[in-house]
């Protein structure tokens, strides 16, 4: 058993129920995005936490202690991923990655935007053309420090 056994765990309860991230967030009392990216192995959940996700997914004690393991970040299993949807992100990034890093440096300063002082919501936007996808990250801007 490890950590992508129980994820793997998780999507099939997920689609044989009909389980809705937002469902599970609700439940446990976190936002949709992070709760998602902690089902898929992407966070860390609190044993409190762990112990709700194990309910809605019938995980069992064991499960759920692998919830509550830090885990090793990055889930694409390639350098350029192929799933049209992640490729698209990964295209703006290419096309737009310098403009971003950019303006952020002319606004801020020399840093980053951290992604663990960091949130994210993804909402649909109603648009006659075509329903648009929102997505907002915000992060916390961390300067480089002189040394």
């Amino acid at each position: 058993m490890n950590r992508l056994d129980v994820t793997e765990k998780i999507i099939s309860t997920k689609v044989s129920k009909g389980i809705k991230w937002e469902d599970v967030a609700k439940k446990v009392g976190l936002s949709k995005e992070w709760t998602t990216a902690a089902c898929l192995g992407q966070m860390t959940l609190d044993a409190k936490q762990a112990k709700v996700v194990g309910k809605i997914f019938g995980l069992d004690a064991e499960e759920q202690k692998w919830l509550q393991v830090v885990p090793y970040k990055g889930s694409l299993p390639t350098p350029v991923p192929t799933d049209p949807l992640i490729y698209r992100w990964y295209e703006i990034v290419s096309v737009y990655g310098t403009t971003i890093k950019e303006l952020i440096h002319e606004e801020f300063g020399d840093g980053i935007m951290s992604a663990i002082d960091f949130s994210m919501d993804i909402v649909r936007q109603p648009d006659p053309k075509g329903d648009r996808v929102n997505v907002v990250l915000s992060g916390k801007f961390l300067p480089y420090k002189q040394y």
